[in-house]
């Protein structure tokens, strides 16, 4: 008899009254809860406006969910195809069965919708979502201590795992809680993620990569531990297989893109940057006003006779000035018109002295 060991769950449903609410699924939608939360913030810290994170995970949620389904249903198709097996059972998630990878892959496919949607790149995105991913998982972890599923070899160390149901084959007895190890391994994640993206600026999606590569180191081993049925490759299990394979594309894509494009990016989401562009102009246009306001309204001290020259041609000055030069243009107007009155009297005296002469000499001709 074991002296101390982790309890198992006597039932795997919670009941709010006559709604029942299954451990499992209650563990993903806190897990859930926990990466926007974290997502949201380091993507404000980024520069990222709030409320970007929730909008995309509309799109990545469902997506990663279908994915991590069908994973599972794919890889171990035998639970619902065999003989004996009801189909249908494939579409109840809520009794477990998500694969990470699946979750992973699909999700990522739901999240370039969604920042396309948005206008934003997908790995910036990726970097701020990255810890927030791995918390997700430490807690989505503890669906399999409700469903008494994947654990591991048999243990009698303190911690080990009592498991006390024997549906599907399970034989009760104490064994490695591999949820548990998985739960911590990824809360470890989660830390170094933080860390290094502080410490190296990560950016381009390498805070990402590195996350995708620490968890499959942990799941790497853990996965050897466990007893729960599943295919084998060369003797080695498929999802052992799966993190070599996912572990050395991280590692390669960390390494390629700190050559290609080092540092983090600027996040700048297209509506910040249009308010951006219109207080942009707004300044621009009053530097314009001032400067023409500078212009129009001189000093005489700064810009001397000239100055004065440019305000009388362009009609400045005072309004006593202004009235003055009004009031000389009137007289000289006058005087133009004065001017011309003479000279058409002029005419005229001329126009007479012609007659009186053509006159004498009509009276000279007839005389004679």
């Amino acid at each position: 008899m074991e002296l101390a060991y982790i309890p198992s769950p006597s039932h795997g449903v919670l009941y709010l009254g006559p709604v029942p609410l299954r451990g499992y699924a209650f563990c993903i939608i806190i897990g859930v809860f926990v990466a926007v939360w974290l997502g949201n913030r380091r993507w404000v810290a980024r520069g990222g406006q709030a409320g970007t994170v929730a909008d995309i995970s509309v799109w990545a949620v469902p997506f990663g969910l279908v994915g991590g389904r069908l994973y599972h249903v794919i890889t171990d198709y035998e639970l619902y195809f065999s003989e004996g097996r009801d189909w249908v059972d494939a579409f109840k998630v809520w009794e477990g069965g998500l694969g990470i990878w699946g979750a992973i892959a699909l999700g990522a496919v739901g999240a370039w919708i969604g920042c396309r949607r948005r206008g934003i790149p997908l790995p910036a995105y990726a970097d701020a979502i990255a810890p927030g991913i791995a918390l997700a998982q430490a807690i989505g972890r503890w669906g399999n201590w409700f469903n008494q599923e994947l654990y591991g070899k048999e243990t009698d160390l303190p911690w080990a795992l009592h498991i006390t149901s024997s549906a599907d084959g399970r034989v009760p007895g104490y064994y490695h809680p591999t949820f548990l190890y998985e739960s911590l391994w990824c809360i470890g994640v989660a830390l170094l993620v933080i860390w290094a993206d502080r410490r190296f600026k990560l950016g381009h999606g390498r805070a990402f990569a590195l996350y995708v590569a620490a968890y499959c180191v942990g799941r790497a081993w853990i996965e050897y531990m466990r007893v729960d049925d599943a295919h084998h490759i060369l003797g080695l299990r498929l999802n052992d297989w799966t993190a070599l394979v996912v572990f050395l594309l991280a590692v390669v894509y960390i390494v390629v893109s700190a050559k290609k494009r080092p540092g983090r990016e600027a996040v700048v989401e297209p509506a910040a940057q249009a308010s951006g562009d219109t207080a942009g102009d707004a300044s621009a246009d009053g530097e314009e006003k001032s400067d023409g306001e500078e212009k129009a309204g001189a000093e005489p001290s700064s810009s001397g006779a000239a100055a004065e020259s440019a305000e009388t041609k362009a009609g400045g000055g005072s309004g006593t000035e202004k009235a003055e030069a009004a009031s000389d243009s009137d007289d000289e107007a006058e005087d133009r018109t004065e001017a011309a009155a003479g000279t058409d009297g002029k005419a005229e005296d001329r126009t007479g002295a012609q007659a009186d002469v053509k006159d004498e000499a009509e009276s000279a001709g007839k005389k004679s």
